[in-house]
């Protein structure tokens, strides 16, 4: 045997394969973390949601505690964390995450950043970004009455909101699921695009400089 290849064989020998303690362990820090990102970016919808809650108990109507909406909401996103454990699961056991979670393949880090990239430009991306901009428009347009109302509600926003930004999660693993600030990063830019006047706008540059970059790594790795 070559001694090019004793590291290969070496790396290959002492992947481990995970348990099913393992796979809950990662999936609840994916769904903690999530929570900590996306909540946070729907504070616009949910004071809104709150407000009229508000109004409508002074009233003395029946009305939802601002808390279900919330956890509709979560819901959504925790659906994603099963989806994203699966994907470390299958990055880790062919040996493409390091222990801190960043991608060891070139190929594999261009590819979530051209992606990211195209998605970005993608009429899908703005359809769901317009809803997470406008979440007064969002809750006269699919309002539902009572606690599973708000339920339905809440989890319809948080459908929209990961259709705006599943594919930015998976940038995640280009610069380190446990990279703190690279997920404060990523967090304030969701934010900033649900949030500021030219936030679509900036999401298309940004778009274009992911593909840019992108075709540059894959330009370096051939």
């Amino acid at each position: 045997m070559s001694a090019m290849s004793m590291p290969l064989v070496t790396e290959i020998l002492t992947i481990r394969v995970w348990s099913g303690r393992d796979f809950v362990v990662m999936f609840l820090m994916w769904t903690v973390m999530m929570i900590g990102m996306m909540v946070p970016t729907a504070v616009p919808t949910t004071l809104i949601y709150a407000a009229v809650a508000r109004k409508a108990k002074a009233q003395h109507h029946t009305f939802a505690p601002t808390s279900v909406f919330i956890v509709g909401y979560v819901a959504a996103w925790t659906l994603f964390s099963l989806g994203a454990t699966a994907a470390q699961w299958t990055l880790d056991q062919a040996a493409l995450l390091s222990p801190m979670m960043v991608t060891t393949s070139p190929t594999v880090g261009a590819t979530l950043l051209l992606a990211a990239g195209i998605y970005q430009l993608t009429p899908l991306k703005y359809a769901c970004l317009t809803h997470c901009r406008s979440p007064l428009h969002f809750l006269v347009q699919h309002w539902r009455a009572g606690p599973v109302g708000a339920l339905q509600m809440g989890f319809k926003h948080g459908l929209f909101c990961l259709g705006c930004c599943w594919i930015l999660m998976g940038l995640l693993f280009l610069g380190g699921v446990m990279n703190l600030l690279w997920i404060a990063t990523i967090t304030l830019f969701v934010l900033l695009e649900k949030i500021i006047p030219l936030g679509p706008e900036a999401g298309r540059v940004a778009g274009i400089a992911m593909i840019v970059v992108s075709l540059a790594i894959f330009t370096g790795i051939h």
